[in-house]
């Protein structure tokens, strides 16, 4: 997806499926395939869930990105919400993170009844190709606990007015539920203050479902991960990524992009 707007930021949201060794799908014969989509694609801006360290590494090595993140249950332990980014074009003036818990700032905390640790990343950035400011934020919502989802939508959108209300948001994660078929997108969009850039983007590529499991894709199937702006924010182009290499997939979920003005 690339652009033909010198100063649009490909925006790419991306959960990695975690490095393991093991059959049929280990990294280190998935890592090549992601280099090539990667490298195709070049987003400015990368949202990941599901990365561990060394496999964050690789990928910064091979796609030549600066990145943000903390391991779930601290320093690089477990998975990130990592962000990387075009050091070229974006500086990050401050960051932090979160845990989707009572005890947000309390490291690998989890009290809605998911057993798997969930946080979210956000990076304060300036654009210096347009002088713009903007805040991204990226997550991954458990897989299994409605409550859970419901009460880090409202954290989430909570943390997302406390900077400056005047600055863009761009908020990338694995949501682990359909888009306009669950309370917590009605929650990301509405709390938020957000939009979804696949439907307000001016143009867009098939639908597939996001997470395919290696699986045969499915066309029209749910979207579960998605990239959302502020309002303001316009989309030129959002797509649903679906490189593959002799059959090989990168991941087990596919990337999906958006290509914004902010």
């Amino acid at each position: 997806m690339t652009s033909h707007v010198s100063h649009a930021l490909r925006v790419m949201s991306f959960n990695l499926r975690y490095a393991s060794e093991s059959d049929p799908h280990p990294w280190s014969q998935r890592r090549p395939v992601m280099r090539r989509l990667l490298r195709e694609e070049r987003p400015h801006l990368l949202g990941t869930q599901e990365g561990l360290h060394g496999q964050l590494r690789d990928i910064a090595e091979d796609l030549g990105h600066a990145w943000i993140g903390l391991g779930r249950l601290g320093g690089s332990h477990d998975e990130f919400a990592a962000v990387f980014y075009d050091a070229e074009r974006l500086v990050p003036l401050e960051y932090d993170h979160f845990w989707l818990s009572d005890t947000p700032a309390l490291i690998g905390s989890a009290t809605w009844g998911n057993t798997v640790v969930r946080m979210a990343t956000w990076v304060h950035f300036a654009d210096l190709r347009t002088g713009t400011e903007f805040l991204a934020l990226n997550t991954h919502l458990d897989h299994a606990h409605q409550y859970s989802r419901e009460r880090s939508a409202e954290l989430i959108t909570r943390r997302l007015r406390e900077p400056d209300p005047a600055l863009p948001r761009l908020v990338t994660g694995d949501f682990n539920v359909a888009a306009h078929r669950n309370p917590v997108y009605d929650a990301m969009l509405a709390g938020g203050a957000l939009a979804d850039s696949w439907d307000t983007a001016d143009e867009r590529g098939p639908q597939y479902a996001t997470f395919h499991g290696y699986k045969p894709l499915v066309p029209d199937g749910d979207r579960i991960d998605w990239i959302l702006t502020s309002p303001a924010v316009r989309t030129l182009g959002a797509a649903i990524n679906t490189f593959s290499d002799d059959g090989r997939f990168p991941s087990d979920h596919l990337p999906v992009q958006a290509l914004v003005e902010l």
